[in-house]
């Protein structure tokens, strides 16, 4: 779990930098709602997917 906690982050990261400056003062903060949004996502796509493999 860890692992991918930090891989979702590393690309929180990557994609933050493309839109605001990593030295930044609301860096952290833009960086911290994005790994947010990408956990939902994540777990999102792992509900839809049992659902849809359970009959």
């Amino acid at each position: 779990m860890a692992w991918l906690l930090r891989l979702l982050s590393v690309a929180a990261a990557a994609i933050t930098s493309l839109f605001v400056a990593r030295d930044a003062l609301n860096f952290g903060i833009i960086q911290t709602l994005l790994m947010i949004t990408l956990v939902i996502g994540a777990a999102a796509i792992v509900i839809v997917w049992k659902a849809r493999r359970e009959p």
